[in-house]
């Protein structure tokens, strides 16, 4: 049997009852990680558990908000009573929050999103630390072009913000946690055909402010449609691996050249 590229290591993901989330988990477990999912709907992390477990992977559900930051810090301490150490860690719980002009938009839904895509991955990477310092590792954080390469989503003004950030803050974090052998890098998917457009409010203002954009010729050069969750996996699976141990501070773009016709 060919080597796994993750044979006797524990990898965490946050948000892995669906989309990106879920198809990464399901390719660490098949590459031969144990896997705990921290998310927020027990049930959906449930359907993750369940392939894996059909495959012969093992899986650990633990729910946890990632806006709740003790919430994050126990759910570690459970994975290392549980197995005794971490090695990967995909922060990839987000939301797209509410798409709304900036003159309306209410302190509360800028806050929400500011607290889950940008406070919690900061919580998720600080309270990994303690677990990954004595071996080393990998982190990967889930960005997105929004916010680094494309400009044009009116309304995603907090989320682009969150996005931006990440990135400046995987960049930091990757040289700081050098000196411990841990890596991190962000990926930065385009349009995935996932289930998060249909969890993002809208203001009925929101059409005041638009800005018509139109592509003769499609916007996704590559394929002609939107990347899949698996596609995305596939890159996690290699930011996680040690095939990538010379990589860190980077993000890299999953996206068929659709940020560099928006952008």
């Amino acid at each position: 049997m060919a080597d796994l590229r993750l044979q006797g290591k524990v990898a965490v993901v946050t948000g892995g009852g669906s989309g990106i989330g879920q198809a990464s988990a399901i390719r660490f477990a098949q590459e031969g990680a144990r896997v705990a999912l921290l998310d927020r709907t027990v049930e959906h992390a449930e359907e993750t558990r369940q392939q894996i477990e059909q495959n012969g992977g093992e899986c650990l559900i633990i729910e946890c908000d990632v806006s709740k930051p003790d919430k994050i810090e126990e759910a570690f301490r459970q994975v290392a009573e549980q197995w005794g150490q971490l090695d990967v860690v995909f922060a990839n719980a987000g939301v797209n929050g509410t798409m709304s002009p900036i003159e309306t938009m209410e302190i509360e839904n800028w806050n929400s999103t500011m607290d889950i895509n940008l406070r919690g991955t900061f919580a998720t990477v600080k309270y990994a630390i303690p677990h990954l310092k004595e071996k080393g590792g990998s982190i990967v954080i889930t960005s997105s072009i929004n916010g680094n390469r494309t400009f044009s989503g009116i309304g995603f003004s907090a989320y682009a913000s969150t996005k931006a950030a990440q990135v400046a803050f995987m960049k930091m974090a990757a040289l700081e946690l050098a000196q411990y052998k841990i890596r991190v890098n962000a990926i930065c998917p385009g349009a995935i055909d996932t289930k998060i457009n249909e969890k993002t409010g809208k203001t009925d203002d929101l059409e005041e402010v638009k800005i018509p954009v139109e592509f003769p010729e499609g916007d996704h050069p590559l394929k002609g449609k939107p990347g899949t969750s698996d596609q995305v996996a596939n890159l996690v699976l290699f930011l996680a691996s040690d095939e990538a141990s010379h990589v860190t501070g980077t993000e890299v773009y999953v996206d068929g050249a659709e940020s560099l016709l928006r952008g």
